[in-house]
């Protein structure tokens, strides 16, 4: 289940990445509504991603 948890620290690392249009509404209506950063949001959805694609993986190889 993905949930919010405000926990990360001394995210100094900087990237410059380009959303659609449509995926920034969602992302913007989303931190309206839960009053989260829109970095702690962005860390959260690419954690959940990478921990789920690696289950995945894991999964189709045995």
């Amino acid at each position: 289940m993905f949930t919010i948890e405000k926990k990360h620290k001394n995210t100094n690392v900087r990237k410059t990445i380009r959303f659609t249009d449509e995926l920034n509404d969602r992302m913007m209506d989303f931190i309206e509504k839960t009053g989260i950063s829109f970095n702690e949001l962005v860390l959260k959805c690419c954690e959940y991603a990478l921990d789920n694609y690696a289950e995945k993986e894991e999964s189709r190889e045995k």
